[in-house]
């Protein structure tokens, strides 16, 4: 799939650590795959800066600290799921392996678990905004 060199997607980082925010900005960088446009963040600390940042649109992924406090990203992001009409992706933070299953009550699209391995998050990201993008080619037609 060919992309202008313009366009660009955004990705929502979502956790009260400005550290667990660089972590995965840093793993991620400009483009986690040759075949992806740019990236563009909007970093979040609240629940309520998430809400708001989905309901004005424009958010191609999220990214959720599943050990964010007081709002965790695992139950943030089952409450997007069920109230953001056309809710983009989720990947989750999680604080084990063994959390998988909370991620997946979370409704959560995919799971990494801390500490953020560049690689695997990547991946994954990769991944979702592929499918992503595949959803939307049709309407741009």
């Amino acid at each position: 799939m060919a992309y202008t060199t313009d366009e660009t997607l955004t990705v929502l980082v979502y956790s009260d650590d400005r550290n667990t925010r660089e972590q995965v900005l840093t793993a991620l960088g400009r483009r986690p795959a040759e075949d992806l446009p740019e990236l563009s963040y909007l970093e979040c600390a609240t629940t309520p800066a998430v809400i708001k940042a989905l309901e004005k649109g424009g958010i191609d992924l999220c990214v959720l600290d599943g050990e964010a406090v007081p709002a965790g990203g695992l139950g943030l992001g089952r409450q997007l799921k069920d109230e953001i009409y056309g809710c983009p992706p989720v990947l989750v933070l999680i604080g084990r392996p063994q959390d998988s299953w909370l991620a997946a009550w979370s409704r959560a699209d995919a799971a990494i678990s801390h500490p953020v391995d560049p690689v695997a998050l990547a991946g994954a990201v990769g991944t979702l905004l592929r499918a992503r993008l595949a959803k939307r080619a049709p309407a741009a037609r």
